[in-house]
């Protein structure tokens, strides 16, 4: 990944957007050419040098059956934007200035690793759920579902546990704009609703 000094980012940002993440992408390079699903991953910091990320697929697809041909990658992103170049201090000063996108970034390599077991999809289901219901004022359970219906559900998929190996990390959030510059995206970006993006953005001037 192109990252520039000045868009690197620091080990508690990938930490950060590793355990807190929405769909991620599992991409896999195989013998009829690059294979890639959309899931939700568990970040397990435990496991290697760089931690795992837990997941599952569907066990009708066959993403799971073919053999990797090197790394597996898995893409998980966090707010991005279009950054308008009318917001900028500069388009008044000089009129220098070109529309760009915003975003933050992890690569995450390394072997990926498949999992058939009712037990481990069991309980990586229980921990995916409970990440993402843990917040909610009713939270379901994995335990309000029939038993019997649950076992079927976990027949029906299969775990993969990306082990990994190395990270490559982008966070493109206007640090190379000046602070008025800033000021504008943020103001921007919170008219366009996009108010996750503007808090990233303002978070990374003040971590700077």
């Amino acid at each position: 990944m192109y990252t520039p000094a000045h868009f690197a980012a620091d080990k508690a940002a990938v930490r950060e957007l590793l355990t807190n993440h929405g769909a991620a992408d599992l991409v896999t390079a195989t013998a009829d050419g690059l294979v890639a699903t959309t899931l939700p991953f568990v970040y397990d910091p435990d496991t290697g040098p760089h931690g795992a990320l837990l997941g599952h697929l569907a066990r009708n697809n066959d993403q799971w059956r073919r053999p990797v041909l090197g790394e597996a990658l898995v893409i998980l992103r966090g707010p991005d934007a279009y950054i308008s170049p009318s917001w900028y201090a500069a388009k008044a000063e000089h009129g220098r200035v070109v529309p760009t996108w915003n975003y933050t970034v992890v690569h995450a390599y390394g072997e990926l690793v498949v999992h058939d077991d009712p037990d481990w999809t069991g309980a990586l289901v229980r921990r995916l759920s409970d990440q993402h219901e843990g917040g909610r004022p009713a939270p379901w359970s994995v335990d309000d579902a029939p038993a019997a219906f649950v076992t079927g559900q976990l027949r029906a998929i299969v775990g993969v546990e990306l082990r990994i190996s190395r990270i490559e990390a982008k966070w493109k959030l206007s640090q190379n704009r000046s602070a008025a510059d800033v000021d504008g995206v943020v103001a921007g970006l919170h008219a366009d609703g996009a108010s996750a993006a503007a808090h990233a953005v303002d978070h990374a001037r003040r971590r700077d």
